[in-house]
C-alpha cells in the first residue's frame, strides 16, 4: 500500500475491507446498524432521488427461509442481521443510474460496517430468486430487490484477496 493510502482513512478502509462469511453468535447493536444505514443513505444518486430502501431482518426463521433461496444458506442463517437493499421504482427515474446508486449505497454500507469493526458480505446470488424473496417478505411490487447483505461480528479476520494490477484494467489513457 502506498504512503498516501496509509495516510487516508478512506483509502485504508477500501483496501482493508473484506467480505466476511463467518460470524460469531452476538447481536449487532441497533445504533451501529443505524449508523451504517445512515452512511448507505448518503450515497450519490441521480437528481438526489435516493431510490434505495432498506429491509432489516433479524428473525431467525425469516433468515432461514431466505437462506433456503441461495447457496449461501449458512451465511444468512449465522449472520446477526440481514439488510435487504431495494430499488423503489416509485422514486426511480432511470433504472440503470438508480441501480448504480444502490451499488454505491451498498458500498457505503459495507465500508461503514467495516469501520465499526463488524463484518459483512454482499449476497447478489439470491437475485435469481428475487420474486420468492418478495413473496416471503410480503412486499409491494414497486420494490425491486438489489441485494442482501449479511452482517455480524466476524469469527475471524483471516480473509484475503487479490486484485489484478490496475495497469491491466486501464483500457486507454489518451
Amino acid at each position: 500500500m502506498s504512503q498516501a493510502a496509509t495516510d487516508s482513512p478512506v483509502l485504508k478502509a477500501i483496501f482493508d475491507r473484506r467480505s466476511v462469511r463467518h460470524f460469531i453468535e452476538a447481536p449487532v447493536e441497533k445504533e451501529l446498524l443505524m449508523e451504517a444505514l445512515k452512511a448507505a443513505s448518503w450515497a450519490p444518486s441521480g437528481l438526489n432521488n435516493q431510490p434505495w430502501r432498506f429491509g432489516v431482518i433479524r428473525d431467525p426463521e425469516l433468515k432461514a427461509r431466505l437462506g433456503g433461496l441461495t447457496r449461501y444458506t449458512n451465511v444468512l442463517k449465522s449472520a446477526s442481521v440481514l439488510v435487504a437493499f431495494f430499488l423503489d421504482r416509485d422514486s426511480s427515474y432511470d433504472y440503470v443510474k438508480d441501480c448504480q446508486a444502490i451499488g454505491a449505497s451498498i458500498e457505503n454500507f459495507l465500508l461503514a460496517v467495516h469501520a465499526q469493526d463488524l463484518g459483512a458480505v454482499w449476497i447478489g446470488e439470491i437475485l435469481k430468486n428475487k420474486d420468492e424473496v418478495q413473496r416471503i417478505l410480503e412486499l409491494p411490487e414497486r420494490l425491486d430487490l438489489m441485494a442482501i447483505v449479511a452482517v455480524g461480528h466476524p469469527a475471524h479476520r483471516s480473509q484475503s484477496s487479490h486484485r489484478r494490477p490496475v495497469e491491466e484494467l486501464i483500457l486507454f489513457d489518451r
